[in-house]
């Protein structure tokens, strides 16, 4: 006799060898508003992907939402040759992507397709991707700086590994250039580039002029242009930060550009929008706020063994408005932010960082207490200038009157030549912060000789 102890561990090891049968019910197409699909009789969950008929053959759409017997798809492709009554029929939903290191050097659109014409990418056997996200407490304490080779970065804005930071920028001011500066002069094994969003013909600049063929060796480029779907705009950014986790995962320091994340936002309240959820904050519906920590908390420091993921996400601000809706969320969830000037790119002043507005939160943990010293020393210099730049230029300010007032006006031209820099160059960290010790030590030399002919 077996007794119901002995029964139930036979049945648990006999488990493991049972594989569940899935059947898949095809629906039937019975509305298209829009980009959005409406099927009734398929019966699969928010997320899954599904097959649908064409006259051309056959397009894949996502679950995105149901209300009671209609299931909401959303296409990746556009619907040329959708027609009614079309066959619907739910797929497994596996990853696409194919998570390798056959993936450096290449160039594949949002759910992983080649783009470069280099054939198919062979995904790795040993690797199996965790969606899960990681618990806030494996992670590694953030206390080493990451080198961008940028001297205005670098001196006053400095990052650390794992750190996340946002770059907000309008539109035509150089967020696209600073980056490809980081790419050129990071010191990170691995670069993930997330374009999306952006104009087709901006794309392939980036990748053969900005990023250039050193940049394009160790990095990994995702594109969904702006005449993608917005699903397809959508999965483009989640590529990114999934491909950048599993370089992550292999030990190796990652650093994420993703440009940018206004465009996931949009593309999300389009979607949210066409499936019914109401606008909340100027046309953007909650969902959009909720779906942007979940993206930028996947960057950052990994557990033991891990690597770390470094992001710089950029943000367009609408009519350069700091105070934007994203802006303000993506702000608040972020590790600092570099705010990049309109009236600086205007004048000729590149990479257009406002030192004023930008602050890195994690520069205290990465540096030396001498480092700070001397950054806060020379913004204070800055903003006392340009506190008085008015006064100055009508020539209302006496020289002589303010000692401060007089030091910063010898030390701005130094100081607009240090925060500038040509596309090209790389300025490495400790070069940074050798030239950053020669601006003290000349205001000091200033001060001392204006000091010795008063006296």
């Amino acid at each position: 006799m077996i007794d119901s102890q002995q029964l139930s561990e036979r049945l648990k090891k006999s488990q493991q060898f049972i594989k569940p049968h899935a059947i898949s019910v095809a629906g039937r197409l019975v509305r298209v508003v829009g980009l959005t699909l409406e099927a009734v009789g398929v019966r699969a969950h928010v997320g899954s992907q599904c097959l649908v008929e064409t006259s051309q053959g056959e397009l894949i759409a996502e679950v995105v939402g149901f209300a009671q017997d209609k299931t909401y798809l959303m296409p990746e492709q556009s619907l040329v040759g959708v027609m009614p009554g079309a066959r619907v029929l739910p797929v497994a939903s596996k990853s696409r992507l194919p998570l390798s290191m056959d993936l450096l050097g290449r160039v594949i659109d949002g759910v992983g397709q080649p783009l470069d014409g280099k054939g198919p990418i062979k995904p790795s056997d040993d690797y199996h991707y965790d969606n899960n996200p990681t618990n806030p407490l494996l992670r590694r304490a953030i206390t080493e700086p990451l080198d961008v080779g940028v001297r205005s970065i670098n001196s006053f804005l400095t990052v650390g590994k794992g750190q996340r930071m946002g770059l907000f920028a309008g539109s035509g001011v150089g967020k696209s250039v600073l980056l490809g500066m980081m790419t050129r002069g990071t010191t990170a094994d691995v670069i993930v580039v997330g374009l999306v969003g952006e104009r087709g013909r901006e794309v392939k600049e980036f990748i053969e002029e900005i990023l250039g063929e050193d940049g394009r060796s160790r990095s990994v480029v995702v594109a969904a242009p702006a005449d993608n779907s917005p699903l397809m705009r959508l999965k483009g950014c989640e590529s990114a930060v999934k491909i950048a986790e599993y370089f992550r995962d292999q030990g190796l320091n990652v650093l994420l550009l993703l440009d940018s994340i206004t465009r996931y936002a949009q593309a999300q309240r389009e979607i949210a929008l066409a499936v019914g959820e109401p606008p909340a904050t100027k046309g953007y519906p909650p969902s959009v706020f909720s779906k942007l920590p979940q993206l930028v908390e996947r960057a950052g420091q990994g557990g033991e063994g891990q690597g770390s993921i470094t992001a710089f996400y950029t943000v367009l601000t609408e009519g350069d408005d700091l105070q934007d809706p994203i802006a303000d969320a993506a702000r608040a969830i972020l590790d600092g932010h570099i705010v990049l000037s309109r009236e600086l790119a205007d004048s000729g002043h590149y990479p257009a960082v406002d030192i004023e507005s930008s602050i890195s939160r994690v520069m205290p943990m990465v540096t030396s207490e001498e480092h700070q010293q001397l950054a806060r020393q020379i913004r204070q210099i800055y903003s006392l200038y340009q506190q008085n730049k008015d006064l100055i230029a009508i020539g209302a300010y006496s020289k002589g009157s303010d000692p401060r007032i007089d030091r910063a006006i010898n030390l701005m031209p130094v100081i607009n030549f240090f925060l500038q820099q040509k596309m090209t160059e790389v300025i490495p960290y400790d070069q940074s912060l050798a030239q950053l010790q020669e601006i003290i030590a000349a205001g000091e030399a200033h001060a001392k000789q204006q000091q010795q002919q008063r006296g």
